[in-house]
């Protein structure tokens, strides 16, 4: 009977730690209540496509032109980075034509050997109808009728016929040669001095 007093204390602990689980576990319960019951969808990405991704270039470029048109001498509507991707939608020759968004019909047009293609193979499609020229090839008038000359026609020096040609003639004098064409006064002298040279030796022999 010493220790009687405990019991009304030993109670009452009983009793809090009672009352203490009853509403821990109420609140358990409500919160296990509002959890959703459905399921959660699961998110799945598509896939992309194909898509170009520019190439590196020279040193000194960092850039390559995005045409209207599959031509050089189309309107240049913007440009790409090296290493930026855009997705592709087709090819028209050495040409393909990706997705730019600001332009006309969100298309537009790169030169095919400066990006590489990834994501799949592309589909020949046509170039666009209406694709304006960059450049347009004409001549002012005016600018080129300063370089066009008219040469002056100019009179060739008159002619002057040289004098005729004059060829000498010699005739031969056949009275004074003798048959074999020596000169009769040749053939006096000779006979001459003969009839000299026959005197002189008939007086040595005289003698």
């Amino acid at each position: 009977m010493k220790y009687r007093w405990l019991r009304p204390i030993i109670f009452l602990f009983f009793l809090i730690l009672l009352v203490s689980f009853s509403l821990i576990g109420s609140a358990e319960a409500g919160s296990l209540s509002q959890l959703p019951t459905g399921s959660v969808p699961t998110v799945t990405s598509s896939p992309r496509g194909p898509y170009v991704v520019v190439n590196s270039l020279t040193a000194n470029d960092t850039q390559i032109n995005v045409r209207a048109g599959p031509s050089a001498l189309t309107e240049k509507v913007g440009v790409l980075l090296i290493g930026q991707e855009a997705n592709a939608i087709g090819y028209y020759g050495d040409w393909v034509q990706i997705e730019y968004p600001g332009v006309a019909n969100g298309t537009a047009w790169v030169y095919g050997n400066l990006v590489t293609l990834f994501g799949g193979d592309l589909t020949e499609v046509a170039p666009p109808a209406t694709s304006t020229p960059n450049i347009t090839r004409t001549v002012d008038p005016t600018l080129a009728a300063q370089f066009l000359t008219t040469p002056e026609a100019t009179r060739l020096s008159t002619f002057t016929e040289p004098a005729p040609l004059e060829i000498p003639t010699y005739t031969m004098d056949t009275g004074s040669t003798s048959v074999v064409g020596i000169p009769m006064g040749l053939i006096i002298i000779g006979l001459g001095s003969l009839g000299v040279f026959l005197g002189v030796i008939a007086l040595i022999s005289g003698r």
